[in-house]
């Protein structure tokens, strides 16, 4: 694999790379041929030396009161205006909290002016009464390592959940069914507030539905995650931030949505004095009764008894989904330098799928003769029910050199969950049934973390990182089976298919990471961790070897004039086969589709290369465009195999699919990423992202046989801000259709419209969304295709909603704030 992957990485990189660098010297070739005028230096704190990054920089010709240019310093503090022609200019700093820095007398030609490291004092804090502050961040964020979602004025997900969030999110697909791909890839690691949720552990899908979209500050999308982040997930990491409040005072909010499909309600509430603050919250949410309309038409071939059955199941399943979110948390600041934080929270959420199918099963001999036709009616259940309980406790410190840190963090959770099934069939016109099973199936899952983060600067340009992580987790399972004896008319506890199931991974980790900046042009982060995996399972016939990864990142950032940026990154990142996955758990609800896990994964090993573009713009919109590549070797796919009768214990089922995920080989994807965000004027905003990617898969379980195809996501939403605090959004999602080794994944469209009013100050509000209003379902055709098996399946999944939603929020905020005093400079040029 690797010489492929080199070959196939350096091909990428050096073709992307060839554009990239044309299209910035033809850049740095325009600006050359302009006025060359440069004003430079760097805004820092006058005390501590800080830098201070995104102070505002205006410049003004000598008599003018309007500024020709503005900018901002970036991370380090560091700013720099060109294209100035020859003339006397005045500068102004601003930043929050501080006192406003004029310099004047600035003489600039053809050349450079440094005006080094500028110091900024802090303005003296006097009391007011009441201040109400508004603020509106970026609602999309590009940094060095990912990009973030900032969901506060999210209209159209105002009463849904995190997944219609996560929609929103650049690079980031959700489908219909709610599975999550970041770049392409549906191997991510989960994290909330930064810390992993053993209630991602059961379904992914249903914690993110316990997630009231109203209860989400920001999503970040790291796709280069660096050295001190965990190993897990080769497409990166996906970081949901929960609201909290560490203003002074006593505040809070309550919001209750209500709507055709979904239910929510969601209170916070948050207290703080001096050093100390509390904050807590509870939600809940119920999705309502719907029912998806069915229809498989599978065609098998037995060659070894020259027989084909063909199977058609035409049926419905109606699904209803709860849960809630309850917790408290606290930061107490024993001091300026030390902070200890901690929190503890619970999270229920069940689901339940009846249905019922209309089985019509023919089988023929190769010449076309009948053998048998069978009329069933199949009744089945599924319910899951998982109950949660994380804490964490965190003690931070701080010293007199800025961004050197001691961080210790302990979390825990524990989960406990049960899934059942139940499933018969009957002959036409017969009240026993001929078939039937159910199954009892219990478990529980503990993960304990700890680590250590220590940072150390060793001068303004140079950070050293460096930690060490003890991940153990346990869980257990338990399968009880029991059949349904024709015969005796009665069901039996069936010990074959039974078992218990005890699974211990321990993780050892440790990394060194720098950040730097190489000959005063690339922002360098670069980094390496080392993981140790031991990983026990007591099944029949399974075991995992212990192993180690050395996993090296390294990303360049090259800032350019004008909020401008180029970076370029590989990350090296692997997937560990979860409990689910390795679960040999067979799911009978359906005997002739059954899935189930596989014990004898193998960790997937992901290396991804990214080449973007960024520009910010003055109103605070800003464009990302990426190229990027991904080699995944051991890659974990679904997989079906067909048998014509399969035994599991002492019973035999006939005329079997049975799906689980396999190590299948390698894959390789390349494409580009899009995400703009435009302010036009002041009422007008649009967002637009899209993904557009080839992928090549080698499926070494086929005698290599190769896959090849082509793949496309984007949406594009659009807000209008009309008079009287009145706000109006629309967005429109498409995921195009996808080749698989097997067969083809439907394509996805949606579109919802939204709109909220605000009153008592902003302090309420009123909203409404609509869900594909003119469309009842959303049709989804999937095909399976393997030697002996064909199968085409056809989804009507009900997606239409209406819905209304209310928030209020009480309190006072109580804020410091003095308008900033004005210090001004003279500068002697000649002293420059």
């Amino acid at each position: 694999m690797s010489k492929i992957f080199i070959k196939y990485i350096c091909t990428k990189v050096v073709l992307l790379s060839m554009v990239f660098l044309s299209a910035f010297l033809i850049l740095q070739a325009q600006q050359s041929s302009f006025n060359n005028g440069k004003i430079i230096g760097r805004v820092i704190d006058s005390i501590s030396g800080k830098a201070l990054e995104y102070a505002v920089i205006n410049i003004y010709t000598k008599d003018n009161t309007k500024p020709i240019a503005s900018t901002a310093s970036n991370t380090k503090g560091f700013f720099t205006v060109d294209k100035l022609s020859p003339d006397n200019y005045r500068l102004t700093i601003e930043f929050v909290g501080y006192k406003t820095k004029t310099l004047i007398g600035l003489i600039v030609k053809n050349n450079d002016l440094s005006l080094g490291s500028i110091g900024m004092i802090t303005a003296p804090a006097k009391a007011l009464q009441e201040v109400t502050v508004f603020s509106k961040a970026p609602i999309i964020e590009n940094k060095i390592d990912k990009v973030v979602y900032n969901a506060a004025n999210d209209i159209t997900s105002q009463g849904g959940v995190a997944l219609d969030v996560l929609k929103k999110v650049p690079q980031v697909t959700v489908d219909i069914d709610g599975n999550v791909e970041l770049q392409g890839n549906s191997s991510i690691k989960f994290l909330i507030n930064g810390k992993p949720s053993t209630a991602f552990g059961n379904s992914i899908v249903d914690a993110l539905s316990s997630i009231p979209a109203n209860q989400i500050k920001s999503i970040e999308a790291i796709t280069s995650p660096g050295a001190k982040y965990d190993a897990e997930g080769t497409g990166g990491i996906i970081n949901i931030i929960l609201k909290d409040n560490k203003v002074k005072g006593v505040n809070g909010s309550a919001n209750l949505s209500a709507g055709t499909r979904l239910e929510n309600g969601s209170f916070n509430f948050n207290f703080r004095n001096n050093n100390f603050g509390i904050n807590s919250f509870f939600s809940g949410n119920a999705q309502l009764n719907s029912r998806s309309l069915n229809n498989q038409d599978r065609l098998s071939i037995d060659s070894i008894n020259k027989q084909m059955t063909h199977i058609v199941q035409d049926g419905y399943a109606d699904f209803v989904r709860h849960s809630y979110r309850t917790g408290i948390g606290f930061d107490w600041t024993l001091h300026k330098k030390e902070t200890i934080t901690g929190s503890i929270s619970y999270v229920f959420f069940d689901n339940n799928a009846t249905g019922i199918t209309n089985q019509v099963q023919q089988t023929k001999d190769f010449n076309q003769n009948i053998l048998s036709n069978i009329i069933s009616t199949r009744q089945s259940n599924n319910k899951l029910e998982s109950k949660s309980v994380e804490w964490n406790i965190d003690y931070k410190r701080t010293f007199n050199k800025e961004k050197q840190e001691l961080d210790f963090l302990i979390t825990s959770s524990y989960d406990n969950n049960i899934a059942d099934y139940t499933q018969l069939q009957n002959y036409t016109n017969q009240l026993l049934p001929f078939s039937a099973s159910m199954s009892h199936n219990p478990g529980h899952e503990k993960e304990t973390q700890i680590s250590a983060d220590y940072s150390h600067p060793i001068n303004e340009d140079f950070l050293i990182e460096t930690g060490a992580k003890f991940i153990n987790q346990d869980i257990f399972s338990e399968a009880g089976i029991q059949t349904y004896n024709p015969s005796l008319k009665q069901y039996y506890f069936d010990t074959t298919q039974s078992y218990t199931l005890n699974y211990n991974r321990k993780v050892y980790a440790g990394y060194l990471s720098t950040n730097f900046l190489l000959l005063h042009f690339f922002d360098v982060k670069a980094g390496v961790r080392f993981e140790h995996t031991d990983t026990k399972i007591d099944f029949p016939n399974a075991y995992i070897p212990s192993y180690n990864s050395w996993v090296p990142s390294i990303m360049l950032l090259h800032e350019l004039p004008n909020k401008q940026s180029i970076k370029l990154a590989y990350t090296h990142r692997i997937e560990r086969p979860d409990y689910r996955e390795v679960n040999p758990f067979k799911n009978l609800s359906d005997p002739y589709n059954i899935s189930t896990g596989n014990p004898l994964l193998q960790p997937e090993l992901g290396n991804n290369v990214e080449l973007g573009y960024n520009k910010s713009f003055e109103k605070g919109g800003s464009i990302y465009i990426a190229a990027v590549a991904r080699a995944n070797s051991q890659d974990i796919k679904p997989y079906t195999d067909f048998y014509s009768s399969y035994k599991i214990g002492d019973s035999t089922y006939y005329n079997v699919s049975v799906s689980t995920r396999k190590n299948i080989g390698l894959e390789l994807r390349s494409g580009v990423t899009i995400s703009l965000s435009l302010p036009i004027h002041d009422k007008w905003n649009i967002r637009w992202n899209a993904f557009l990617s080839n992928r090549h898969i080698v499926n070494d379980l086929n005698i290599g046989k190769v896959t090849d195809g082509f793949d496309g996501r984007t949406n594009i939403n659009i807000s209008y801000q009309m008079p009287h605090d009145l706000i109006m959004e629309s967005f429109v999602n498409y995921n195009s259709s996808v080749n698989n080794i097997q067969g083809k994944q439907p394509q996805f469209f949606n579109y919802t419209f939204g709109l909220r009013k605000q009153f008592r100050n902003k302090k309420a509000s009123f909203g409404f969304t609509t869900t594909n209003p003119f469309n009842e379902y959303v049709k989804q055709l999937i095909t399976v295709t393997t030697s002996n098996y064909t199968s085409t399946s056809i989804r009507n999944v009900p997606l239409r909603s209406f819905g209304i939603s209310l928030l209020f929020k009480f309190g006072k905020l109580q804020f410091k704030k003095e308008k900033e005093k004005e210090e001004t400079n003279i500068i002697n040029p000649t002293e420059n």
